[in-house]
C-alpha cells in the first residue's frame, strides 16, 4: 500500500460491480473489495478506510443495517459513508442521506464520475479536517492565552497591591514622622480622615458641590490628606510644644507650615510621573489653614476660592484640635466643639459645609473615637 494513498473499502455483493469499481479507483487509492458487510466489519479490525462505497441491496445484512452500525460505533463513526444502489427513488436516496451517508450513487455507474465523485468528497473531508484541526489549536492557543494574561493579570495585581502596600507603609511612615514632634497628640490623621469622609458622604447625601466632586478619586483624595500638615516637620520643637501662647514671630514661624508643606509636595512631584494622589496632597497641604473670610494662611484666600478639599479639611481639623488635649490647653468636649464651628459658619468656615457639618456632628463624635486606635500625623490648629 502507498504510503500516502487514502483506503477506500468498497463493500458489493456482485464481483463485477467490485471489478469495476476496484479498476476505477486503484491508481488513485489503496482499495480493498469485500463481497458482503459481515466481512466488511471483520476487515475494519485491521485497516480503516476514509471511505466506503457500500451497496444497499446485500442478503443477510443490507447497507442500511450496515450505516447504522458504523455510525454507532466510535472507530467507525466518521467514516465517509457513499451508497451504491440500484435504486433511483428519492425516498431512497433521502433515508440513505438522513443515516449519514455523503452520496448516493446509482448503479450501474461511469468509473471516471465514480472517480471524481469520491475525489471530491475526500477532498472535502480533508479540508474539513484541517480546519478542525487548526480550530482546535486556535482553540488551544486562545485557552492558553487567556490563562497567560490571567496569570500576568494576577502577576500585576499582586505587584500593584504590593506597591500600594509599600506607599502607604512610606506614607504612614513620614505621617508618623511629623506627628512624632508632638506626641501628645496621637491619631490626629486618621481622625481628619474620618471626619472628611463624614462630610464627603453627608455631602453627596444632600446633592451639595456635586459638581466640584465629580470625578474625584475619593480614596485616593483620603490617602492623600495624611500629608496636609508634612510641612511641621520643620518647625522647632521649641514652637510645636511650647505650653503657652506663641509670640506674634513664634506664630508667623509655625503658619510656614503650610508653605514648606506645598514646597516639599512640588519636590516630590518633580521627580515622579504620579500626579494626581500630590494634586490632592498639595491641596491639602496648601489651603487647609484658608478661612472663609480671607482672614487665613498662606495665601488669605476667601470664599469659594478655597478649594472645596481645604474647606473640608479646615473642619475636619478644627474640630479634632478643639477634641484634643494640645501643649496649651486641655481638650474641649464634642458639644462645645460643635458649637465654636457653628460660631465660625461665615467667617472661619464655609457656610454651606458648616450647615452639614451640624447635621453629621454626630458621627464625628463616634468616628473620632473610632479612629483614635489607628497611627496619624500631627494636628492642625491656629498652632499649626
Amino acid at each position: 500500500m502507498g504510503k500516502d494513498r487514502k483506503i477506500v473499502m468498497i463493500v458489493d455483493d456482485n464481483i463485477a460491480n467490485l471489478r469495476i469499481a476496484k479498476n476505477s479507483l486503484s491508481d488513485t487509492y489503496d482499495v480493498f473489495t469485500v463481497p458482503s458487510a459481515a466481512k466488511m466489519f471483520d476487515l475494519l479490525e485491521r485497516n480503516k478506510p476514509e471511505l466506503i462505497l457500500l451497496d444497499i441491496d446485500m442478503p443477510e445484512m443490507d447497507g442500511y443495517e450496515a450505516i447504522k452500525t458504523l455510525k454507532e460505533r466510535p472507530d467507525t463513526k466518521d467514516i465517509l459513508i457513499v451508497f451504491l444502489t440500484g435504486k433511483s427513488d428519492s425516498e431512497s436516496e433521502l433515508e440513505g442521506l438522513s443515516l449519514g451517508a455523503v452520496d448516493y450513487i446509482s448503479k450501474p455507474f461511469m468509473p471516471p464520475l465514480l472517480k471524481k465523485r469520491i475525489e471530491l468528497h475526500l477532498t472535502v473531508e480533508e479540508q474539513k479536517r484541517k480546519l478542525e484541526d487548526h480550530a482546535r489549536v486556535l482553540k488551544e492557543h486562545q485557552t492558553e492565552l487567556r490563562k497567560f494574561n490571567e496569570n500576568l493579570q494576577k502577576m500585576v495585581e499582586e505587584k500593584t497591591g504590593k506597591v500600594v502596600e509599600l506607599q502607604r507603609a512610606i506614607l504612614k511612615t513620614v505621617a508618623d514622622l511629623v506627628e512624632s514632634r508632638d506626641d501628645i497628640t496621637g491619631g490626629h490623621v486618621e481622625r481628619t480622615q474620618q471626619g472628611l469622609k463624614i462630610m464627603i458622604e453627608g455631602l453627596e447625601e444632600l446633592g451639595l458641590y456635586r459638581e466640584q466632586m465629580e470625578g474625584w478619586d475619593k480614596d485616593l483624595m483620603l490617602q492623600s490628606s495624611q500629608l496636609h500638615d508634612v510641612g511641621k516637620i520643620a518647625i522647632a520643637d521649641s514652637i510645636l510644644n511650647k505650653p503657652g501662647r506663641l509670640t506674634p514671630e513664634e506664630f508667623e514661624e509655625i503658619k510656614k507650615h503650610s508653605s514648606i508643606g506645598v514646597r516639599i509636595i512640588e519636590k516630590i512631584e518633580s521627580n515622579t510621573s504620579e500626579s494626581e494622589f500630590l494634586k490632592y496632597a498639595k491641596i491639602f497641604a496648601g489651603t487647609h489653614q484658608e478661612k472663609w473670610d480671607g482672614s487665613g494662611y498662606p495665601m488669605g484666600l476667601t470664599g469659594e476660592d478655597i478649594p472645596l478639599q481645604g474647606r473640608m479639611m479646615a473642619i475636619a481639623d478644627v474640630y479634632d484640635a478643639l477634641v484634643s488635649d494640645r501643649p496649651y490647653k486641655k481638650a474641649f468636649s464634642h458639644e462645645d466643639a460643635v458649637r465654636i464651628i457653628l460660631e465660625g459658619k461665615g467667617t472661619h468656615f464655609d457656610p454651606i459645609l458648616v450647615d452639614v457639618f451640624e447635621q453629621v456632628a454626630d458621627q464625628f463624635a463616634r468616628g473620632g473615637t473610632d479612629a483614635s486606635e489607628i497611627s496619624g500625623a500631627a494636628p492642625c490648629s491656629g498652632r499649626g
